[in-house]
């Protein structure tokens, strides 16, 4: 009997560590998939592969020429859908930029210049930043709908303090990010709630402040932009501008060599 009770509980132990030897592996294995699975969204990100310009903050403001801007050709918001399209069209192939955000960074140049001309806004920067902040609204698979919004909703990663991530509590309940723990940036140029809320705008005239929508966000990204009487066209007001975004100089820098290269390129097609 205590024999058979020995092996028995040999038997019991030898289980457990076959168990437990299993459930190491397993914890091992889902471990590398996220050091892999992180690595490969950094990679793929929307600024990754975009070179930072060489040029220091405050030294120089991106060649932004107006009349690369939708202004040359409709110089009041109220030339129409038609002729936005018109011009994106005529640009989309030179910059590479999809012809709808176009349209959304042209109309809030126009927008913009209307009710704040000392601001300078270009629809360049505004190109610039949509490009790091979601590759134009297509992060993720997604593609930028005749309606101006993605095919699936770009949210960024939770702002908790993870390495690397600002913390920012939970300001929305989950309205806009649909995370009720901590915030998350929203939509094609990337605002986080709580700074929505303030500047959130209706570019497109549904009678909606949409961030996943590109006309709304754009505009509101130039509203920001645009904020404390700041000279776009200046070395100084530019870059403080992009910094109140994000306040980064490699990011600064990225911006500014897509929004420098976005206007030579239109300036060149005439």
């Amino acid at each position: 009997m205590a024999d058979t009770r020995t092996r028995r509980g040999h038997g019991v132990v030898a289980r457990l560590l076959v168990v437990l030897s299993l459930l190491i592996v397993a914890a091992v294995v889902v471990w590398v998939v996220r050091v892999v699975t992180a690595s490969d969204t950094d990679a793929r990100s929307p600024a990754a592969g975009v070179e930072p310009a060489a040029v220091e903050p405050d030294s120089a403001a991106p060649i932004e020429a107006v009349d690369t801007g939708p202004g040359a050709v409709a110089p009041e918001r109220s030339a129409g859908v038609e002729t936005l399209r018109a011009w994106a069209n005529k640009l989309t192939g030179p910059t590479g930029v999809p012809a709808r955000a176009l349209m959304a960074y042209g109309n809030a140049e126009l927008v913009v210049r209307t009710a704040m001309p000392r601001c300078g806004l270009s629809w360049a920067t505004l190109a610039g930043i949509g490009r790091v902040e979601s590759d134009h609204g297509r992060y993720g698979g997604a593609v930028l709908g005749a309606d101006g919004r993605p095919s699936i909703p770009i949210i960024g990663v939770p702002l908790d303090g993870s390495p690397g991530v600002r913390a920012i509590a939970d300001t929305d309940r989950g309205e806009l990010d649909g995370d009720a723990a901590a915030d998350r940036a929203v939509g094609p140029m990337q605002f986080i709630p709580s700074t929505w809320r303030k500047w959130g705008a209706d570019g497109n005239g549904d009678g909606v402040a949409d961030p996943q929508q590109i006309d709304d966000a754009a505009l509101a990204a130039g509203r920001y932009l645009c904020a404390q009487g700041r000279d776009l066209t200046s070395a100084k007001g530019w870059w403080g501008a992009v910094f109140s975004y994000n306040n980064s100089v490699e990011y600064g820098q990225k911006v500014f060599g897509l929004a420098d290269e976005y206007a030579r390129r239109a300036a060149a097609r005439g």
